[in-house]
C-alpha cells in the first residue's frame, strides 16, 4: 500500500501539474494576503493575524483539489490501466486509500510554505509572538480536516466517470454543497433548532467551530465520517 502511495505521489511531480497547483495556490494566497489591498491584506488590517488565509483557502482548495483528484480514477479507467491495478496482491480498499493518501499529501504539501506567512506576523508582532496561537493552529487543523474532506469527495467523483471534466465539475458541485450548501438550505429554513441541524451537517460550521481554537470531537467525528462516506461509496462505485 505505501509503495503505492509512495509512486502516485511521485507521479504529481513527475509532470508539470503537481507544480502548477501547488504554484497556483501560494500565488493567489500571497498576493491577496500581501500584495493586493482589501479586507484579507495583512500589512492593511494592522494586525498579526492570518485569518484571510483561512477564509480564502477553503474557497481555493474548493476548485484546486478537484482538479487534482479528477484524474484518480478516470485516467486509470480511460487508459484501461485499472483492471492492471487490481491485480497487484492489495485490497480494492488499501488501493484507494493509496490513492486518496497521495492526493492528500500534495494538498498537504501546498499548504507547508504557508507557515512563513505565520511566522511573518509572529516575528512582526509587536511585542514579538503576541498573536492568537491557539486560533491559528486550530485554524490549520480545521483547514487540514476539510482539505480531506474535499480529497475524498474528488477521490469519489473521479471514480464514477472516465471523463475527468465530468469528475472534475461533480468535486467542484459537491465540495461546494457540502461547504456551504447546507448553509444556504439553513437560512431558507428560517431560525431555530431546524437551522442548526442542516448548518451542522455542512463542513462549514466545523471548520469555523475549529478555527476559534477549541477541537471538539464531535468535529473531528464529522470529518471523519464525511471522509469516511466517500471512501466507502468509492469502493462501492470501483467493485460494481
Amino acid at each position: 500500500m505505501f509503495v503505492l502511495l509512495k509512486k502516485e505521489f511521485q507521479y504529481f511531480f513527475s509532470s508539470a501539474s503537481g507544480y502548477i497547483i501547488v504554484g497556483i495556490f501560494l500565488l493567489l494566497t500571497s498576493t491577496m494576503l500581501w500584495i493586493f489591498p482589501g479586507e484579507y491584506n495583512i500589512v492593511e488590517s494592522g494586525y498579526a493575524q492570518i485569518d484571510g488565509l483561512f477564509v480564502l483557502a477553503p474557497w481555493l482548495y474548493l476548485f484546486l483539489v478537484p482538479a487534482v483528484t479528477m484524474k484518480t480514477f478516470s485516467e486509470e479507467k480511460r487508459t484501461g490501466t485499472i483492471e492492471l491495478i487490481y491485480t497487484r496482491p492489495i485490497s480494492g480498499l488499501k488501493i484507494i486509500l493509496a490513492k486518496y493518501g497521495a492526493n492528500l499529501l500534495l494538498v498537504l504539501f501546498s499548504l507547508l510554505p504557508t507557515l512563513i506567512y505565520f511566522a511573518t506576523v509572529y516575528y512582526a508582532a509587536q511585542p514579538v509572538g503576541n498573536v492568537d496561537l491557539g486560533g491559528i493552529f486550530g485554524s490549520y487543523i480545521g483547514l487540514f480536516f476539510l482539505a480531506a474532506a474535499y480529497v475524498a469527495i474528488g477521490v469519489f467523483a473521479s471514480s464514477i466517470s472516465e471523463n475527468q471534466v465530468i469528475s472534475f465539475v461533480v468535486a467542484v458541485f459537491l465540495c461546494f454543497f457540502f461547504y456551504y450548501g447546507f448553509d444556504l438550505l439553513a437560512s431558507v429554513a428560517g431560525s431555530g433548532q431546524k437551522e442548526f441541524f442542516l448548518s451542522s451537517l455542512g463542513i462549514n460550521y466545523h471548520y469555523e467551530a475549529m478555527s476559534r481554537g477549541v477541537i471538539d470531537s464531535r468535529d473531528v467525528i464529522y470529518f471523519l465520517s464525511v471522509i469516511a462516506i466517500f471512501i466507502f461509496s468509492t469502493k462501492l462505485v470501483i467493485k460494481r
